[in-house]
């Protein structure tokens, strides 16, 4: 029988989501055997899903499908990047794209209710929770895709151009997280919030300088932050001697849209203290 360490119970916590006496408790009852454990805990998990609903999934999976004219952007969240990794999670993960795709889904809606028998079964095989999260279809003239690993994805739509060009533009969005995608649509509200902490993150180096000095510190930084947020003025990724809105132009096309999704992205994730967890019911134990 393997000892039941500290280390042995966290990682089966990490893997199931579940509380660290009920881990200590399956390992135990498993002779120390991790497999074993999580077997006996899945197989009682049916009756444990409506609980794990209510459990914080903020990793997970960013998918999406392209046939050059129409792209499905997709997140499904899972509590444990483990589980993101796992096969179960991932084919259910691709077969909801799928479905979003055949089905032209604009919303996440529909898919989460079509779903859910398949949701629910996952969570009772995995003993975590997960959700659909967000979905974005575009469709457009020409439509590029990347995903970066499983985490990151980008679609783009381009008029004229070809598809290889708006993959590589979708590159660039995902390595660099554009705010806008022209300079024109930054809102005087966006500009104002750079200007203000422009100015508390200098305010020695503005001390008792000219105002017209000041305002021309406060103007090349506003130029610079144009060009950092939105898409267009930024330096090509993969040529950073050319602007990616040159990029497009000399290719004879148009940058339309482009959507981000990044996993867990908004979502407040739960900060764990095991040591202080550990200690909490070895407290409790002495009572």
């Amino acid at each position: 029988m393997a000892a039941i360490t500290a280390a042995l119970v966290k990682e089966l916590r990490e893997r199931t989501g579940e509380g660290m006496m009920d881990c200590k408790k399956a390992l135990e009852k498993a002779g120390g055997d991790i497999e074993k454990a999580i077997d006996d805990m899945r197989a009682s998990g049916a009756i444990k899903a409506a609980k794990k609903a209510g459990n914080v999934a903020a990793e997970g999976a960013i998918a999406v499908k392209t046939d050059g004219k129409a792209a499905v952007l997709l997140e499904v969240n899972s509590q444990t990047d483990f589980l993101a990794l796992q096969d179960d999670f991932k084919n259910f993960v691709a077969e909801s794209l799928e479905e979003a795709f055949a089905q032209k889904l604009t919303d996440a809606a529909p898919l989460i209710a079509s779903r859910e028998s398949a949701r629910e079964a996952l969570v009772a095989k995995c003993g975590e929770n997960v959700n659909i999260r967000r979905l974005v279809r575009v469709e457009g003239d020409v439509v590029g895709a990347y995903l970066h690993g499983n985490k990151i994805g980008a679609v783009v739509v381009l008029k004229g151009g070809d598809v290889e060009l708006a993959k590589n533009i979708a590159m660039h969005v995902a390595a660099s997280n554009p705010e806008f995608l022209d300079a024109s649509e930054i809102s005087a509200e966006a500009i104002e919030r750079e200007k203000n902490v422009f100015l508390q993150l200098n305010a020695d180096k503005i001390a008792g300088k000219p105002e017209n000095i000041v305002e021309n510190m406060i103007n090349g930084r506003i130029t610079k932050f144009k060009a950092e947020a939105s898409l267009k003025e930024q330096a090509f990724v993969m040529n950073p001697e050319v602007k990616v809105g040159e990029l497009a132009k000399k290719a004879g096309a148009e940058i339309v849209s482009f959507t981000y999704f990044k996993v867990g992205e908004g979502i407040e994730k739960p900060v764990d203290d095991f040591a202080a967890e550990v200690a909490a019911q070895v407290a409790a134990a002495k009572q």
